[in-house]
């Protein structure tokens, strides 16, 4: 432990050496509960007040098997940046919300207890754990069973495992789905159970006509993608997913579009990079993790041979800020002026010394600036 705190980190992504292959662990795909070609409109849910202004909040990796303490903090965080007039209008999980097994009598204590005061509706995108199947269990079950009883409903009513919970399930018509809003397509991915990520060939195929019909509604419109696993990452637990870049990185390629930022959680941290291109454009990669899971993933350093930097999809991309010591969330601020539309990020921590005081707010680490 003291190495990680004295060494120099690494400035860039990192792949981590001698990985199992765990391929096997890829769980097949449920039935879509809505049609072809999966979109949920925001306005159906949560009618935008200015259609020029929206803000909601983003993360991953909330849940935790041994406890929610640190959960509990950022929600407390969450809730009190909303106001009677807030702009603020939903919560986006980037996956991994009940560990280790996804199971649904896990979703009470995980998710609808520590999340029961939160005034928004809350949209999610499947995790590796959220997406696995304990062998142990006594009752059998199939992959996303839970998730998609919890989030991906043909109505919204009561879950029978919430606790008797006042927030209804949610309506998203698959596992892959976009959010259509008035000022951002929001397209989530699925990666399935495995390390590194994997998406099959339906899915990849719906993401390349996903964002030629995104590119049409642009400038108007920001183009977001949001994926479990994080393509970039410097951590020391998972690294970065060389099959989830080359993955993204294809698709843009094969399509000439890419979106205004990539948005991911899985590495139990933030990190923040930037990817430049040979056309002079650049690409944001934004990890969200550090959501609740009660242990964090700490930035690599330098001096560990476990990690290799040099990587030639590592090419062009800059680690420009991280956070690997505290718990925190994003605010998502899109707005319309002048005809012109910018994306802001904005990365709140929860210090972990940090009491449940009303009083108390959480700290602005990040601040970044996107223009579409």
């Amino acid at each position: 432990m003291f190495r990680y705190e004295t060494a120099p980190k690494f400035k860039k992504p990192v792949f981590k050496k001698h990985q199992p292959d765990d391929s096997n662990k890829f769980q097949p795909l449920p039935k879509p509960a809505g049609q072809y070609p999966y979109h949920l409109n925001l306005e159906s849910i949560r009618p935008l007040p200015d259609q020029n202004r929206m803000a909601f909040h983003m993360m991953g990796d909330t849940g935790s098997i041994r406890h929610v303490d640190f959960l509990k903090l950022v929600v407390t965080e969450l809730v009190e940046q909303f106001t009677d007039q807030d702009e603020l209008q939903f919560l986006y999980h980037l996956g991994d919300i009940v560990y280790n097994h996804g199971e649904a009598h896990e979703y009470e204590r995980q998710f609808f207890k520590p999340f029961e005061k939160y005034p928004a509706p809350i949209f999610a995108i499947p995790g590796n754990h959220d997406s696995d199947v304990n062998p142990d269990s006594r009752t059998p079950y199939k992959s996303l069973d839970a998730f998609t009883q919890v989030f991906c409903d043909t109505e919204r009513r009561t879950v029978s495992f919430s606790g008797g919970a006042e927030r209804k399930s949610m309506v998203q018509p698959n596992v892959f789905w976009t959010l259509v809003t008035p000022l951002a397509n929001i397209i989530g991915l699925y990666s399935n159970v495995t390390k590194f990520g994997v998406v099959t060939d339906e899915e990849r195929n719906w993401l390349i006509e996903e964002l030629r019909r995104a590119q049409l509604e642009k400038p108007d419109k920001a183009i977001i993608v949001c994926q479990h696993h994080a393509p970039y990452s410097a951590d020391i637990n998972h690294g970065a997913s060389i099959p989830m870049i080359t993955f993204l990185e294809g698709v843009f390629a094969e399509t000439g579009i890419r979106p205004d930022a990539v948005f991911s959680g899985h590495v139990h941290n933030y990190q923040r990079f930037t990817k430049h291109y040979e056309d002079g454009k650049t690409l944001s990669y934004v990890v969200a993790g550090g959501g609740g899971y009660d242990e964090l993933h700490p930035v690599a350093t330098t001096d560990d041979r476990r990690f290799d930097p040099n990587h030639a999809l590592f090419d062009h991309v800059d680690l420009e800020y991280y956070c690997d010591n505290k718990h925190g969330f994003l605010k998502i601020i899109l707005e319309k002026k002048d005809g012109k539309l910018t994306l802001t990020g904005e990365f709140y921590t929860i210090p972990h010394e940090k009491k449940p005081d009303p009083g108390m707010t959480a700290i602005l680490a990040d601040r970044f600036v996107i223009a579409i």
